[in-house]
């Protein structure tokens, strides 16, 4: 196991270290991420749609 007061010490240097990231920044991490979410939303409802129409066909 590491040694606890060390752990904290690297803790404390962490959060010394990060900054606060400005609203430019901010913006264009959510857009990224909210591009991704759609991109696989999109993705699954493309695939739930074609099993739905094969699915159909077989009846």
């Amino acid at each position: 196991m590491a040694n606890p007061r060390q752990m904290l010490k690297d803790m404390v240097n962490t959060i010394k270290l990060a900054k606060k990231s400005d609203k430019d920044d901010y913006m264009q991490h959510l857009r990224l991420v909210l591009l991704g979410m759609a991109t696989v939303g999109a993705v699954g409802f493309i695939i739930q749609f074609v099993f739905a129409v094969i699915n159909l066909g077989h009846r």
